[in-house]
């Protein structure tokens, strides 16, 4: 690699530690090309990416963000995986190295606070920004529905007090 590609590298890896809300740190060592494949398009489906990079580059690139923090996990085979979802990276992560034990959880960093291997699985068990949202429409709309129902039922209770003065009335016609 050449001085400007190595330029370039940094200074695209430096953007996107800046305006990234998660990073995870991992050691792969041992990972087959199959395993590296299917971690990647895991993460491509939740909205994350995963980066391997000399860490000298990396260390370079972190310089001024706030996830600087990871620094010292920089040693060895080390990728990066990270997300503007605060969960996304993590929650792939952890789920992907539960699979397959070759994939070692280092730690990470969520904005400017830096994240124990135990504080990445932590994050990995919240609920995701979409999941969230979800959930919030559905408090929204739930109370909406139990308005319509209680505004309803009066008219269904009268409806069936009338329908029962009804068929008493019907069934004393018959009797007599």
């Amino acid at each position: 690699m050449d001085r400007t590609a190595k330029a370039d590298l940094v200074s695209t890896l430096n953007g996107v530690f800046a305006n990234t809300s998660v990073v995870v740190v991992a050691h792969y060592k041992g990972l087959t090309v199959a395993d590296m494949q299917k971690l990647r398009t895991q993460m491509k489906q939740a909205g994350a990416t995963v980066k391997v990079t000399k860490n000298r580059l990396a260390n370079i690139a972190l310089d001024g963000t706030d996830v600087a923090s990871i620094k010292p996990l920089l040693k060895g085979p080390t990728l990066l995986a990270y997300s503007s979802d605060p969960v996304a990276a993590a929650k792939v992560a952890v789920d992907f190295a539960k699979a397959n034990d070759k994939l070692v959880i280092l730690g990470g960093a969520m904005g400017t606070t830096a994240l124990n291997p135990d504080g990445v699985k932590a994050l990995a068990s919240l609920p995701s920004l979409d999941e969230l949202r979800a959930k919030i429409v559905g408090l929204v709309q739930a109370p909406a529905t139990k308005i319509a129902q209680v505004v309803n039922a009066p008219a269904a209770k009268l409806a069936r007090v009338f329908g029962a003065y009804a068929t008493k009335d019907e069934a004393k016609d018959e009797a007599a």
